[in-house]
């Protein structure tokens, strides 16, 4: 796999990830709000204004999206969105990254590559320990975590939903 940047060029596979969603009746996770947007270009300006503090949207932080792409055949297999650092809402739901993978290409070790590709981007943003949340009821998710260094630290309520938050370690005080 390959993270990729998002821009007008890669709006018809958007498209065609988010329908499969949609079809399957999924949130897409990770997607920096993508389900919630008829219009891909408008969703591609917030996520180029959600990259430069000049133009970051109010209750956002500064946010990296990238697709994942299969290098054999250029498919994209998901989305994963790095926040450069946590809001009080992020800190106690949302974590550092967020993604999802298309049902359609599940249960391949995608999404433990493509968080392990992630983990590495945060590393060059300078975040040393990554926070990523899941739900309880997601246990193929807690493992691609557990996989990437997670340690489990707490569950808490979240919309009805036990939510557990993991850490990360990328580097240690003397790194």
């Amino acid at each position: 796999l390959e993270l990729i940047r998002i821009d007008e060029s890669t709006l018809l596979e958007v498209a065609e990830y988010k329908k499969e969603f949609t079809l399957n009746q999924e949130y897409i996770h990770g997607g920096a709000g993508l389900g919630n947007y008829e219009d891909l270009s408008e969703w591609l300006k917030t996520l180029i204004a959600n990259t430069q503090p000049e133009t970051l949207l109010p209750e956002r932080v500064l946010a990296s999206t990238y697709l994942a792409r299969r290098k054999e055949d250029g498919k994209i297999v998901g989305i994963i969105d790095i926040r450069h650092y946590l809001n009080n809402y992020l800190l106690l739901y949302g974590g550092h990254i967020g993604y999802s993978i298309r049902k359609s290409e599940r249960r391949k070790g995608y999404a433990k590559e493509m968080l392990g590709l992630a983990l590495k981007k945060c590393e060059s943003l300078g975040i040393d320990k990554v926070l990523i949340t899941c739900d309880r009821e997601n246990p193929a998710s807690a493992r691609t975590i557990l996989a990437n260094g997670g340690v489990l630290e707490n569950e808490i309520m979240h919309e009805d939903k036990l939510m557990q938050l993991y850490w990360i370690q990328l580097k240690t005080e003397n790194e």
